[in-house]
């Protein structure tokens, strides 16, 4: 048998600014993904405000599973949100 003689794989380590571009273009990227089902009015943030009211109540994620729930969302949760976020935005007036 052969053995197995691969390199160990190198870490990339990201700044915070780096770190919140990668997010930020993630969430533009999915945003663009609805707006091409029909959801014309789906912006970046939304995106993230989705996901972020989650990390507020359990705190915030590492990268990999950031990564994982923008790519992962479906829209109908993001509409559930967006619904949801009138509704308390209209009940603070």
């Amino acid at each position: 048998m052969a053995e197995d003689v691969s390199e160990p794989v190198e870490q990339i380590r990201l700044s915070e600014r780096e770190m919140d571009a990668t997010i930020k273009e993630l969430c533009r990227s999915k945003a663009d993904e609805f707006r091409m089902l029909g959801y014309e009015h789906v912006a970046g943030t939304d995106i993230w405000n989705c996901l972020s009211e989650k990390y507020e109540k359990n705190g915030e994620p590492l990268l990999h599973q950031m990564v994982n729930d923008i790519l992962s969302l479906k829209v109908t949760t993001l509409m559930n949100w967006m619904t949801m976020s009138i509704y308390r935005n209209n009940a603070r007036f």
